[in-house]
């Protein structure tokens, strides 16, 4: 790998502080995150498969890094990301991710929460992390842990701080449609759409009776917008109808929700084997937002699910993961989403699970990868 993608790598996280006693360490703490990085991207599911990763690659490992005492047992592992800063260690990681993928600006912030099934444990819930992740480039940006027994109403405005949100559109479900999340979204110079349900009854009460009016045709034609696609793929009959309304004078509660300057709907309809399934939702959003583009910020909204959710579990094995201890579990999923993201920068025409068993087989392989967009073809 080349020396200047190691050297970004040790630039961002030197910047971490060590939270172990000093003078009583056998191993670099750069050396820690620098293997465990490469060990997620090359087929390591948990503490053990990196040790064993790295003590196989050892000499590989020393071309780039001291190891002062060789490879750090399992228990290292553990304890040091355990008690380092959940935030400043995310914070190392994004910048350094930002910088091997040359992202510039974010066009969408797509935030959906996730649990961990396999975390679970007698007396411990599963752990359940609210991420952010920018649509176009295919990139997290952040991720909370919801707190004990709160839900993602708290961890959201948390994950909000954490984000550059100037120019971006956020979406967010319907548990993050709250008055305090729009108003925090707008403050920080971007703008949202939110799933509207019953969670906020009254003002989904008036969406509906808004959109029956221009269903009707009792709005003026300048405010009203419809838009629907079809799609046939691979079987799948997709149609989506959306009914998006600039004017807002029958939402009674309008002033309350900062910014607020569109309402609509969007009906979906998906017949695949012989089986409909149809779904109504309704939104509401601080920018005037046309049909089509309603259209793109739906689709990558829900591209969350099939792009980060999905390949984590298939390609990362995340929800068998069996790391229960919440701090460590929150750790290695970062782990993995930068792992993710990387993976999918490079442009090779295989699954991220074969990538990453490339990565295992061929050190110069998992070079490229952390190289991320300045792929390199010089090790």
């Amino acid at each position: 790998m080349a020396a200047s993608n190691v050297g970004s790598i040790k630039k961002h996280f030197a910047r971490l502080k060590d939270p172990r006693v000093r003078g009583r360490t056998k191993h670099l703490l750069g050396d820690i995150i620098f293997i465990a990085i490469c060990g997620v991207i090359a087929n390591c599911n948990d503490w053990h498969d990196i040790v064993l990763f790295a003590k196989e690659r050892e000499a590989w490992f020393k071309r780039y890094l001291r190891l002062p005492n060789g490879v750090p047992s399992h228990d290292t592992f553990e304890r040091v990301f355990t008690i380092l800063d959940e935030q400043a260690f995310q914070r190392c990681c994004l910048l350094w991710l930002r910088e091997v993928s040359e992202l510039v600006g974010v066009k969408h912030i797509a935030i959906d929460g996730k649990t961990l099934r396999g975390s679970a444990r007698s007396g411990l819930r599963a752990l359940h992390l609210v991420s952010a992740w920018a649509t176009d480039a295919h990139l997290t940006l952040g991720q909370v842990a919801v707190a004990g027994k709160s839900n993602e109403i708290t961890a959201i405005p948390v994950l909000l701080e954490l984000l550059d949100l100037k120019g971006a559109l956020v979406t967010i479900d319907a548990m993050g449609c709250q008055k305090e999340i729009a108003a925090k979204i707008v403050a920080g110079g971007g703008d949202y759409v939110l799933t509207v349900k019953a969670n906020q009854e009254r003002l989904l009460e008036d969406i509906q009776a808004t959109v029956e009016k221009a269903l009707d045709g009792k709005l003026l034609a300048d405010t009203v917008e419809e838009y629907a696609t079809r799609t046939i793929e691979h079987g799948r009959h997709e149609e989506r109808f959306y009914v998006v309304i600039h004017s807002i004078d029958d939402i009674r509660d309008r002033e309350a929700w900062a910014d607020l300057k569109t309402v609509g709907m969007c009906s979906y309809e998906r017949t695949e084997k012989g089986q409909t399934i149809t779904e109504v939702r309704y939104f509401i959003s601080s920018r005037k937002i046309k049909g089509r583009k309603c259209d793109q910020v739906m689709r990558g909204h829900w591209g969350i699910e099939n792009n980060l959710h999905w390949q984590l579990d298939v390609s990362f094995d995340e929800d068998d993961s069996r790391i229960h201890q919440p701090q460590r579990a929150t750790a290695f999923a970062m782990l993995r989403k930068i792992a993710l993201c990387l993976l999918k920068q490079h442009p090779a025409q295989h699954s991220i699970a074969k990538k990453r068993l490339a990565a295992a087989l061929n050190p110069a392989f998992l070079a490229k990868i952390l190289a991320g967009a300045n792929n390199v073809e010089e090790i």
